[in-house]
């Protein structure tokens, strides 16, 4: 079990974890979990971590086959700017390696971005907290979850 998954069972939000053989050889996380699922790209979402001039972090989930805007998650977080936040400092921050990092039960809580292209679906996957493992939840249990707020963040 993965912090995420135990607090989801904790909190008893209805949810599943879906499970597979990950490559060692992939680099799109994301979509080789969409492939090894059979579920449609658009439905799994990758948590991405972002940092501005200030180094405070935020997390930004999106499709997996989506581009992070970062001016549109900077704007949405009332940032003035925004970048993609160091590997090392998201693994020291969340509690995850990059890959397998959970928008849930992370180390720090941090504030919290979902794309509203979540609303398309009932149920979306995301991250387990490890590779090759997924959850599949509601966009509104997850944002509650994770205190988030949604917005169009992608291009």
């Amino acid at each position: 079990m993965t912090p995420a998954i135990n607090l989801l069972k904790k909190k008893k939000i209805p949810h599943d974890v879906v499970k597979f053989e990950h490559s060692p050889s992939a680099t799109a996380y994301g979509l080789e979990a969409a492939e090894k699922m059979n579920v449609p790209c658009e439905q799994v979402f990758k948590t991405l971590v972002v940092s501005n001039d200030n180094a405070q972090l935020a997390v930004a989930i999106i499709p997996v086959d989506k581009k992070l805007n970062l001016k549109k998650v900077a704007k949405s977080l009332g940032f003035k700017k925004v970048a993609m936040a160091d590997g090392n400092q998201v693994e020291n921050t969340t509690g995850y390696i990059l890959g397998g990092v959970s928008p849930l039960a992370q180390k720090k809580s941090l504030r919290t971005v979902l794309d509203d292209s979540a609303n398309e679906f009932v149920r979306i996957y995301v991250s387990g907290g490890r590779r090759g493992v997924e959850i599949a939840l509601t966009p509104s249990d997850l944002l509650m979850m994770t205190r988030g707020i949604q917005a169009s963040i992608t291009d």
